[in-house]
């Protein structure tokens, strides 16, 4: 079908619920509407006027899609879920930032600092809350938490005792950082929290939890 030039926009509605459009400087009033039927029912709807993007934010569909009304949890699981959040409730995230923390940390979330290797968890609270409170024995404040957990939120999901307490004795035995410099340190740099391999210059493929990126 031909259209004709007069048209200065195309706003196009797909039935899935995506929606696409284009802007430029000014919106047409009253613009008309033409319904084009496309192949396999997708309806398409021309608008006339102005080219106004509506695509939503990459930063919008990430926290949309931590929402736990979009996890696929049980019953019982949401409860669980919805309990450990309450082990974040002191650093006043928002809901979807405590979701988006949680299901990064718990393989809900994609991240590549896993690749593909973490498995999807639902956290508890005593979980949650045993990390943070060993991250609290590090000299670290609840304000140095709430900026450690926007920037590293997998820490939750490392292991207390294989990683976490490891690491931050490696930390002290080898390069003698411990008290305000090991603070300083997570601060910078939390990932090193995480590691899990040290590759000695023979790459592993798992660089992002690497020693050799300390």
């Amino acid at each position: 079908m031909m259209l004709g030039k007069s048209l200065h926009s195309l706003l196009l509605v797909i039935n899935s619920g995506t929606r696409f459009c284009f802007s430029a400087p000014e919106i047409a009033t009253a613009a008309p509407v033409v319904n084009v039927n496309l192949s396999n029912d997708i309806p398409l709807y021309v608008v006339r006027g102005a080219w106004t993007s509506i695509l939503p934010s990459k930063k919008w569909g990430l926290l949309s899609t931590t929402q736990t009304e979009n996890l696929t949890l049980s019953d019982e699981e949401r409860k669980t879920w919805d309990a450990s959040r309450q082990a974040l409730s002191v650093f006043n995230f928002s809901a979807d930032e405590e979701n988006k923390i949680l299901g990064k940390a718990f393989g809900q979330i994609h991240s590549p600092y896993w690749g593909e290797e973490r498995k999807k968890e639902v956290p508890t609270y005593e979980l949650v809350n045993e990390i943070l409170d060993y991250l609290r024995s590090l000299s670290l404040s609840d304000d140095d938490l709430s900026k450690l957990l926007k920037k590293f939120p997998e820490v939750l999901g490392c292991s207390p005792e294989h990683e976490l307490r490891t690491n931050v004795k490696v930390l002290e035995t080898e390069w003698g950082i411990k008290g305000k410099s090991l603070r300083n340190l997570l601060l910078r740099n939390p990932k090193v929290l995480g590691y899990n391999v040290d590759c000695k210059g023979d790459c592993m493929a798992q660089c992002t939890r690497c020693w050799v990126r300390f």
